[in-house]
């Protein structure tokens, strides 16, 4: 069947900029999201500029451009609500990337045809519709093999790309920060890596000398080709992205470590990607985070303070939003940045309410969460799912979301709705486990002195000639082992 270009009809939170806290969204001067979000708008790619070479065996080489585009999934499974569900969220990827939807097709199959993914037959059809369109390039909603693309290529004519390529240019379009920006690279790499395809010099032999006789020690043989040459380079650079982002590593366990020290509570939030993470972060802190209607936003983890309602201050992570089939090579390449996710001390998972099937976009964020998690020693952090956009969503949907998901809290970050809900659950949930004391601790036990240091928050102490006189908050298992020398 044949889907015509269809976009989210979903009302998201996320394109309304100008949030200043609680009392309001309205301000005289720019937050940085809102200075950001200027620039990206300030750039925008123009269709009908074509550099184009009649060669299509050509296009690994040129930086990925997408403009007029036509749609192709296959359906294996599921119901037709989640194939179309499925294309419409690709229309939307591409429309994030910057290309123009023209037209988008869905074939049934048992599974992707093993050389050109929909079939012969329906590669024909495809054929015509780019004719017919005018279209430039074919985005498919599935990884093909590097074979698959290449065959498919010469059916259609155009380039041909999947739907994690398209993904990997949005975030190489997004990232701002230093490390962001390598963990893109690092995964773009890792998947152009194997598509590497050589023609003409590509393939022949770079030798030094004349190859057998001259070439010296090392050079003498075949030499190798320019497609080898390009695969050697990209593995020195990937292994020093790899030694680049360990270090940024290092930098961020450090930072992590000095607030665990101090006692602070930490939430990550986690969720789908264009759930509104970026919205409800501005409500709860305050802050002017880059929001935008549009998917992977903001790909750069944000930390910001913010309040419980009883006054205590705990910390805010907005991670990178997920999404179904996210690529391998992305949950690689973030995975320090969402190890804060193992950390927390609480996971706030945001759900679209106004998407039209919410409880897959649960069942994709806890698939990508279980997968960071599995290489963590210790428990997973506990969940508290807050279904977004009330004020946008359709009260049926609303009405079997509180039937299903009983535990959860409601909210719009747009209107303000249930946000006092949440401080007040949140609050709940990071009850203070520490025990205030005032102990004297004899010279002898130092052990117990370096545990008071180590595992609680001191708030004062004195040197006597019995002792250390301390007062301090520390953990309930450290407050038993100083009852005898309470003071």
């Amino acid at each position: 069947m044949t889907n015509t270009s269809r976009t989210r009809n979903t009302t998201d939170d996320t394109d309304r900029t100008g949030y200043d806290g609680p009392e309001g969204w309205a301000h005289d001067d720019p937050s940085v999201g809102e200075m950001q979000l200027e620039d990206r708008s300030a750039l925008r790619r123009v269709a009908g500029l074509s550099t184009e070479l009649e060669d299509i065996t050509e296009v690994e080489y040129r930086q990925l451009r997408l403009e007029r585009v036509v749609l192709v999934g296959v359906w294996t499974g599921g119901t037709a609500a989640q194939a179309d569900a499925s294309l419409a969220e690709l229309a939307a990827l591409a429309e994030t990337a910057g290309s123009e939807v023209l037209e988008g097709m869905v074939q049934r199959r048992d599974k992707p045809d093993a050389a050109t993914y929909i079939g012969s037959g329906k590669a024909e059809e495809l054929r015509e519709i780019v004719l017919a369109t005018g279209a430039d390039t074919v985005i498919c909603d599935g990884e093909l093999t590097p074979a698959q693309l290449t065959a498919l290529e010469k059916v259609v004519k155009v380039k041909v790309i999947d739907r994690t390529a398209l993904i990997l240019d949005i975030f190489a379009q997004h990232a701002t920060s230093r490390e962001g920006k390598a963990q893109v690279s690092l995964a773009q790499m890792e998947y152009m890596l194997p598509r590497l395809r050589g023609w003409g010099e590509s393939m022949s032999r770079q030798a030094g000398g004349r190859a057998g006789s001259n070439g010296g020690v090392g050079l003498r043989g075949p030499g190798e080709t320019k497609i080898e040459t390009d695969r050697r380079r990209i593995r020195e650079r990937m292994a020093k992205l790899r030694r680049e982002i360990k270090g940024m590593k290092a930098a961020r366990d450090t930072k992590r470590t000095r607030r665990l020290r101090n006692g602070i509570p930490s939430v990550a939030i986690v969720g789908y990607t264009n759930a509104g993470k970026s919205s409800l972060l501005n409500r709860l802190t305050g802050s002017g985070v880059l929001v935008e209607n549009a998917l992977f936003a903001t790909l750069d983890p944000t930390t910001r303070r913010a309040a419980l309602p009883d006054g205590r201050e705990f910390v805010l992570t907005d991670t990178v939003g997920f999404v179904r089939h996210l690529p391998t090579q992305l949950v690689e390449a973030f995975r320090s940045t969402l190890e804060e996710v193992a950390d927390a001390d609480l996971l706030l998972h945001v759900v679209d309410g106004s998407d039209p099937l919410p409880t897959e976009q649960i069942k994709a964020v806890r698939e990508v969460i279980t997968d960071v998690l599995r290489e963590s020693d210790g428990p997973p952090p506990p969940e508290l799912i807050v279904v977004n956009k009330v004020d946008a969503a359709d009260p049926v949907t609303l009405t079997q979301l509180r039937g299903l998901l009983t535990d959860s809290v409601f909210v719009s970050a747009y209107t303000g709705e249930g946000i006092e809900e949440l401080r007040e659950r949140l609050g709940r949930l990071l009850e203070d486990p520490d025990v205030e004391v005032k102990v004297l601790v004899p010279y002898t036990r130092g052990d117990l002195l370096s545990r008071i240091h180590s595992d609680g928050q001191i708030l004062h102490s004195a040197h006597e000639a019995d002792g250390t006189r301390v007062h301090a908050k520390v953990p309930r298992a450290l407050a038993s082992a100083l009852d005898e020398y309470a003071a």
